[in-house]
Protein backbone atom coordinates (compact mmCIF):
# COMPACT_ATOMS: atom_id res chain seq x y z
CA UNK A 1 0.00 0.00 0.00
CA UNK A 2 1.78 3.08 -1.27
CA UNK A 3 1.17 6.65 0.86
CA UNK A 4 1.79 9.35 -1.02
CA UNK A 5 1.25 13.20 -0.11
CA UNK A 6 -1.76 14.68 0.44
CA UNK A 7 -1.12 17.78 -0.80
CA UNK A 8 -2.59 19.10 -3.84
CA UNK A 9 -1.25 21.91 -5.47
CA UNK A 10 -3.37 24.24 -6.50
CA UNK A 11 -4.48 25.51 -10.48
CA UNK A 12 -1.94 27.72 -11.64
CA UNK A 13 -4.53 30.97 -11.99
CA UNK A 14 -5.18 30.35 -8.23
CA UNK A 15 -1.31 29.87 -7.49
CA UNK A 16 -0.82 33.64 -9.26
CA UNK A 17 -3.90 35.14 -7.31
CA UNK A 18 -5.60 35.86 -10.44
CA UNK A 19 -8.76 33.25 -10.03
CA UNK A 20 -10.65 32.43 -7.44
CA UNK A 21 -12.35 29.17 -8.32
CA UNK A 22 -15.02 29.04 -6.12
CA UNK A 23 -16.65 32.64 -6.58
CA UNK A 24 -15.63 31.93 -10.31
CA UNK A 25 -18.41 28.57 -10.31
CA UNK A 26 -20.79 30.13 -8.10
CA UNK A 27 -20.78 33.06 -11.15
CA UNK A 28 -21.16 31.17 -13.90
CA UNK A 29 -24.13 28.91 -12.27
CA UNK A 30 -26.17 32.16 -12.42
CA UNK A 31 -26.64 31.74 -16.22
CA UNK A 32 -26.60 35.73 -16.46
CA UNK A 33 -23.93 37.72 -17.48
CA UNK A 34 -21.07 39.52 -15.40
CA UNK A 35 -20.32 43.13 -15.17
CA UNK A 36 -16.89 42.46 -14.77
CA UNK A 37 -14.68 45.50 -12.83
CA UNK A 38 -11.03 45.30 -13.06
CA UNK A 39 -8.65 48.14 -11.92
CA UNK A 40 -5.05 48.37 -12.65
CA UNK A 41 -2.24 50.65 -11.48
CA UNK A 42 -3.43 52.79 -14.36
CA UNK A 43 -6.97 52.23 -15.66
CA UNK A 44 -10.22 50.60 -15.39
CA UNK A 45 -11.89 48.36 -17.29
CA UNK A 46 -15.27 47.58 -17.48
CA UNK A 47 -17.21 44.30 -19.78
CA UNK A 48 -20.01 42.63 -19.76
CA UNK A 49 -19.38 39.13 -20.21
CA UNK A 50 -21.43 36.60 -21.04
CA UNK A 51 -20.84 32.08 -20.93
CA UNK A 52 -20.30 30.85 -24.78
CA UNK A 53 -20.07 27.05 -25.33
CA UNK A 54 -15.74 28.19 -25.74
CA UNK A 55 -15.43 29.88 -22.27
CA UNK A 56 -16.07 33.18 -21.45
CA UNK A 57 -17.13 35.76 -24.32
CA UNK A 58 -16.86 39.65 -24.10
CA UNK A 59 -19.73 41.10 -25.31
CA UNK A 60 -18.96 44.60 -24.29
CA UNK A 61 -16.57 46.40 -23.12
CA UNK A 62 -15.23 50.13 -21.86
CA UNK A 63 -11.58 51.20 -20.79
CA UNK A 64 -10.97 54.78 -18.89
CA UNK A 65 -8.92 55.37 -22.26
CA UNK A 66 -11.95 55.68 -23.73
CA UNK A 67 -13.06 58.69 -21.61
CA UNK A 68 -10.27 60.46 -22.97
CA UNK A 69 -11.72 60.54 -26.53
CA UNK A 70 -14.70 61.68 -25.38
CA UNK A 71 -12.91 64.35 -23.64
CA UNK A 72 -12.65 63.14 -20.12
CA UNK A 73 -9.29 65.35 -19.07
CA UNK A 74 -9.02 63.97 -15.51
CA UNK A 75 -7.06 61.11 -14.36
CA UNK A 76 -7.69 57.60 -15.49
CA UNK A 77 -8.02 55.41 -12.28
CA UNK A 78 -9.78 57.10 -10.20
CA UNK A 79 -13.79 57.08 -8.67
CA UNK A 80 -14.98 59.47 -11.16
CA UNK A 81 -12.91 57.44 -14.08
CA UNK A 82 -14.49 54.10 -12.61
CA UNK A 83 -18.12 55.37 -12.50
CA UNK A 84 -17.79 57.04 -16.03
CA UNK A 85 -16.20 53.84 -17.27
CA UNK A 86 -18.76 51.58 -16.21
CA UNK A 87 -21.27 54.28 -17.08
CA UNK A 88 -20.38 53.77 -20.63
CA UNK A 89 -19.89 50.03 -20.50
CA UNK A 90 -23.57 49.81 -19.47
CA UNK A 91 -24.88 52.14 -22.41
CA UNK A 92 -22.91 50.23 -25.06
CA UNK A 93 -24.50 47.00 -23.56
CA UNK A 94 -28.15 48.46 -23.43
CA UNK A 95 -27.53 49.22 -26.91
CA UNK A 96 -27.00 45.13 -27.27
CA UNK A 97 -30.21 44.32 -25.32
CA UNK A 98 -28.28 43.54 -22.20
CA UNK A 99 -30.23 44.76 -19.45
CA UNK A 100 -29.36 42.52 -16.66
CA UNK A 101 -25.53 41.49 -15.12
CA UNK A 102 -24.33 40.58 -11.60
CA UNK A 103 -21.18 42.32 -10.56
CA UNK A 104 -17.78 40.42 -10.89
CA UNK A 105 -15.03 41.77 -8.50
CA UNK A 106 -12.43 38.95 -9.01
CA UNK A 107 -9.84 38.88 -6.42
CA UNK A 108 -10.39 42.59 -5.02
CA UNK A 109 -11.83 42.67 -1.35
CA UNK A 110 -15.69 44.00 -1.27
CA UNK A 111 -14.63 47.39 0.70
CA UNK A 112 -17.71 49.85 1.45
CA UNK A 113 -17.39 53.27 -1.11
CA UNK A 114 -14.44 51.56 -3.12
CA UNK A 115 -13.67 52.04 -7.20
CA UNK A 116 -15.30 49.09 -7.60
CA UNK A 117 -18.69 49.87 -6.08
CA UNK A 118 -18.31 53.02 -7.54
CA UNK A 119 -18.04 51.60 -11.25
CA UNK A 120 -21.03 49.30 -9.71
CA UNK A 121 -23.61 52.79 -9.49
CA UNK A 122 -22.16 53.78 -13.13
CA UNK A 123 -23.56 50.86 -14.17
CA UNK A 124 -26.42 50.72 -12.11
CA UNK A 125 -27.30 54.72 -13.12
CA UNK A 126 -26.74 54.27 -16.65
CA UNK A 127 -29.92 51.39 -16.43
CA UNK A 128 -28.11 48.24 -16.01
CA UNK A 129 -30.27 46.01 -13.58
CA UNK A 130 -27.24 44.97 -11.04
CA UNK A 131 -28.13 43.50 -7.75
CA UNK A 132 -26.87 45.95 -4.92
CA UNK A 133 -26.83 47.03 -1.57
CA UNK A 134 -26.86 50.85 -1.54
CA UNK A 135 -25.15 50.77 1.59
CA UNK A 136 -21.71 49.74 -0.83
CA UNK A 137 -22.11 52.62 -2.88
CA UNK A 138 -19.83 55.31 -2.55
CA UNK A 139 -20.97 59.33 -1.68
CA UNK A 140 -22.29 61.57 -5.09
CA UNK A 141 -20.00 64.17 -4.09
CA UNK A 142 -17.00 61.61 -3.96
CA UNK A 143 -18.07 60.06 -7.51
CA UNK A 144 -18.54 63.66 -9.21
CA UNK A 145 -14.99 64.50 -7.58
CA UNK A 146 -16.48 67.84 -4.52
CA UNK A 147 -14.15 66.23 -1.93
CA UNK A 148 -11.47 67.14 -4.18
CA UNK A 149 -12.45 70.91 -5.03
CA UNK A 150 -12.71 71.22 -1.18
CA UNK A 151 -8.80 70.05 -0.34
CA UNK A 152 -8.04 71.77 -3.75
CA UNK A 153 -9.69 75.11 -2.14
CA UNK A 154 -7.53 74.65 1.14
CA UNK A 155 -4.10 74.77 -1.26
CA UNK A 156 -1.95 77.70 -1.58
CA UNK A 157 -0.70 78.17 -5.28
CA UNK A 158 2.74 76.13 -4.70
CA UNK A 159 0.64 73.18 -3.22
CA UNK A 160 -2.11 73.47 -5.93
CA UNK A 161 0.50 73.18 -8.78
CA UNK A 162 2.63 70.22 -6.73
CA UNK A 163 -0.49 68.11 -6.10
CA UNK A 164 -2.67 68.94 -9.13
CA UNK A 165 0.10 68.99 -12.08
CA UNK A 166 -1.40 66.38 -14.04
CA UNK A 167 -4.82 68.17 -14.49
CA UNK A 168 -3.21 71.54 -14.42
CA UNK A 169 -1.13 70.14 -17.96
CA UNK A 170 -4.15 69.12 -19.41
CA UNK A 171 -5.98 72.79 -19.05
CA UNK A 172 -7.96 70.97 -16.24
CA UNK A 173 -8.92 73.23 -12.77
CA UNK A 174 -9.37 71.06 -9.56
CA UNK A 175 -12.46 73.30 -8.65
CA UNK A 176 -13.97 72.69 -12.14
CA UNK A 177 -13.57 68.89 -11.75
CA UNK A 178 -17.41 68.47 -11.07
CA UNK A 179 -18.52 70.41 -13.56
CA UNK A 180 -16.31 68.77 -16.19
CA UNK A 181 -17.74 65.42 -15.07
CA UNK A 182 -20.97 66.03 -15.51
CA UNK A 183 -20.08 67.31 -19.05
CA UNK A 184 -18.62 64.01 -19.96
CA UNK A 185 -22.04 62.24 -18.60
CA UNK A 186 -23.93 63.94 -20.81
CA UNK A 187 -21.73 63.36 -23.81
CA UNK A 188 -21.87 59.56 -22.86
CA UNK A 189 -26.04 59.68 -22.93
CA UNK A 190 -26.25 62.25 -25.95
CA UNK A 191 -24.28 59.29 -27.86
CA UNK A 192 -25.71 56.36 -26.44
Amino acid sequence: MAHGSKYKVAFRRRREGKTNYANRIKLIDLDTYRLVVRLSNANVIVQIIGVGTNGDETLVSAHSKDLQKIGWLGGLKNTSAAYLTAYLCAKRALKQGIEDAVLDIGLKSSTKGSKVFAALKGAVDAGLNVPHGESVLPDEDRITGVHIVEYAKLLDEEGLKKQFSQYLSKGLQPVDLPDHFETIKNKINNEA
